[in-house]
């Protein structure tokens, strides 16, 4: 059979790699892909992104199903339009996916579900924000409300940057439409973990823990990016806080959209702030799986994907037992000169090594020019190693990225410390 996936990152590379793997799949369009889709024979990179073109391409190619992976066609509604052209397709609808598309709805659907989150209030007017920022003082969080493709989020850590961020946002008009509203919200300490399950509107799959690197340096310095690794699974999620997070986050959020309306498919990812106590709140929703969780993560689903997609389209995902590899996968992201702020896009990439049992590379911001791979984009390439610890994985995914190479290459020399620093 012949499958889609929706975007051209390195989130994408691994779900179409993965659902390639099915014995039953013929061919694994990715649309539109990249570089590392273009060179695997097992995948199609197919240069289309408007929805409805999308949908007659799936019609006439006879495509089994679909699977979305970014964020901007789900809040334009692809799930919406296939659906009513009765194309099979895993994501959630345009409603469904303002859980991630407004930080203010999200957080308003929060508080009216007492679903644990920072305190915070939304803001269209210059001079109440800041007024509000001089009340509550800092560290403090400014979001943009809508999609800024990671970086609509600032966490100050004086009241001169919040001002700064919230004058970014309202006043100049860096980020467009998004940042036309801010939610500011209380800085929570503690340790992050990704948290991401598949939904087929009733049932609920957690896919195995993950957690997120999001700020540019070693050590957590420097600003805050899309993600610079992950590894999973996450030591910080026991199987105590795992069940507490089923029980006070998940589930509530999965019945409140159900509650209000909206039902809820596809993969939600709940970014979660955990204290020094142990105790979960939620920093966000995304209605996508996580960049770079999906790497690590895919690098461990034992099985054929297809089958559980399959399963998620037709709500029967509470017959669904997944496998995982019992080794540690970490994924290392290789970034381009000058990422986060002003990416540099052209730089020839070499030495990939092929794939092997331990080692695999997904590509993200990369593109196949006259048989050449380039960079193009901010997140270029993302490396992942599997071992039987955290330090083993370490060391094969150091070994495969000291292979490769492009000018201005930077990425994160310590990815996985904290799983490391908890272990001892």
């Amino acid at each position: 059979m012949k499958l889609l996936v929706v975007g051209s990152g390195g989130r994408e590379h691994a779900l179409a790699w993965k659902l390639a793997q099915a014995p039953r799949a013929q061919l694994v369009y990715v649309a539109p892909g990249n570089g590392g889709t273009a060179q695997d024979e097992r995948l199609l990179n197919v240069d289309i992104t408007e929805p409805e073109a999308l949908a007659d391409f799936v019609e006439k190619e006879q495509v089994a199903f679909t699977v979305v992976g970014p964020e901007a066609p789900l809040a334009a509604g692809i799930v919406n339009l296939f659906r009513q052209r009765g194309l099979k397709i895993f994501g959630p609808t345009r409603e469904a996916a303002q859980l991630e598309s407004s930080k203010d709805f999200a957080k308003a659907f929060m508080k009216r579900h007492g679903i644990p989150t920072a305190e915070y209030e939304t803001f269209s007017e210059l001079a109440a924000a800041h007024a509000y920022l001089e009340q509550k003082g800092a560290p403090i969080v400014i979001k943009a409300d809508g999609l800024a493709a990671g970086k609509g989020v600032v966490v100050a850590q004086t009241l001169e940057e919040a001002h700064a961020a919230v004058d970014m946002m309202l006043a100049d008009n860096k980020l467009g439409d998004a940042g036309a509203r801010v939610v500011i919200e209380a800085f929570l300490e503690g340790e992050e973990a990704s948290f991401i399950v598949m939904v087929d509107g009733k049932h609920v799959l957690p896919l195995a823990s993950s957690q997120d690197h999001k700020r540019l340096l070693d050590g957590d310095q420097g600003p805050n990016t899309g993600g610079m690794g992950a590894y999973s699974p996450a030591p910080i999620v026991t199987p105590q806080l795992h069940a507490r997070v089923m029980r006070e986050i998940i589930l509530p959020t999965v019945r409140g959209m159900e509650s209000d309306g909206i039902r809820y498919t596809g993969f939600l990812y709940a970014g979660l702030m955990i204290d020094a106590q142990g105790n979960p709140k939620t920093l966000e929703f995304n209605c996508r799986m996580g960049d770079p969780e999906t790497q690590p993560i895919m690098a461990r689903l034992k099985g054929d994907f297809s089958k559980v997609i399959e399963q998620a389209i037709a709500g029967t995902l509470d017959t669904v037992e997944l496998t995982w590899d019992r080794r540690t996968a970490l994924g290392v992201v290789l970034a381009a000169h000058n990422y986060p702020e002003t990416p540099r896009k052209g730089d020839r990439i070499n030495g990939i090594p092929a794939e092997t049992e331990e080692a695999v590379t997904f590509h993200a911001g990369t593109t196949l020019t006259d048989g050449k791979l380039l960079t193009s984009g901010g997140r270029v390439l993302c490396v992942v190693g599997l071992s039987d610890s955290v330090r083993g994985a370490q060391s094969v995914v150091y070994e495969t990225v000291n292979q490769i190479s492009f000018d201005g290459m930077q990425y994160r020399r310590d990815i996985g410390h904290r799983a490391i620093g908890r272990k001892h």
